[in-house]
């Protein structure tokens, strides 16, 4: 699934493309979204801003419209300029969107809706997010406020993937920030202290942030995806199992993750 920094990227490609104009064309190829009369709906409107929340994605238009994307498992975005050769099939594209010589493209959905602004505003899956990890500042203080109101037997692996203590952070990240931090990502949350929390989230965003201004180039994985293979920073078999409820791939070194 995209993570928050694939959001983010997404969200700086698309603004200078969209924001500040009308574009001069909408097309919605996937049958879904065409029979909901998007391109008469927003004719004429300007874009006023795009903005990624954790994993959610808004484009913002006059009259208080928004498009909003979660990619979930399948979905990407993309900008290329016009005529140029899509890295996916026009068959996958839900939404094109072309202003200023360039096409934003919204392929295999899932989550692709028109809302209004005060949709929005009330939608549980915005408002009960917690705080973007990749947001201009990040409230610490009320992460592990709610972290702490959390079953304190769930292990902090899989704590970490819950939106609602903190936006952005996925599998891949989880695995790495975990391992970054020296943290075992099984550990209950009730025995990991403020400081390893913190030391993982800083991590987390650090990396994450950093991703973002190098437009994704992913530097080799130090567990994630590497079950068997030895651990980078001591050399122990990497492992990997299935955690908690949603019984998602967690990669660990049961040697130096403490």
């Amino acid at each position: 699934m995209p993570e928050g920094d694939t959001i983010h990227h997404a969200a700086n490609r698309i603004a200078p493309v969209l924001v500040g104009v009308v574009p001069e064309e909408i097309l919605t190829p996937h049958p879904r979204p065409a029979g909901e009369g998007w391109p008469e709906r927003l004719a004429g409107r300007m874009v006023t801003a795009v903005r990624a929340r954790g994993k959610h994605l808004l484009v913002h238009f006059d009259g208080d419209l928004v498009l909003h994307s979660h990619l979930r498992m399948t979905g990407a975005w993309a900008v290329h300029r016009n005529g140029e050769r899509w890295r996916r099939s026009p068959r996958r594209a839900w939404l094109v969107l072309r202003a200023r010589g360039s096409e934003v493209v919204q392929f295999d959905g899932p989550v692709l809706e028109l809302m209004t602004g005060l949709r929005i505003r009330g939608d549980q899956r915005l408002s009960g997010l917690g705080p973007d990890i990749l947001g201009e500042t990040l409230d610490e203080a009320r992460v592990l406020r709610v972290l702490r109101q959390d079953d304190p037997t769930r292990p902090i692996g899989d704590a970490l993937l819950d939106q609602r203590t903190l936006a952005g952070i996925g599998n891949m990240w989880k695995a790495e920030s975990c391992f970054g931090a020296a943290v075992d990502p099984w550990r209950p949350t009730a025995e990991v202290t403020d400081a390893e929390v913190l030391a993982v989230v800083r991590f987390a965003r650090e990396q994450m942030s950093r991703a973002v201004a190098e437009g994704l180039r992913r530097r080799p994985y130090a567990v994630y995806n590497r079950a068997g293979q030895p651990c980078p920073r001591c050399g122990a078999v990497i492992r990997a199992r299935g955690q908690w409820e949603d019984n998602r791939t967690t990669y660990w070194c049961p040697a130096c993750q403490r």
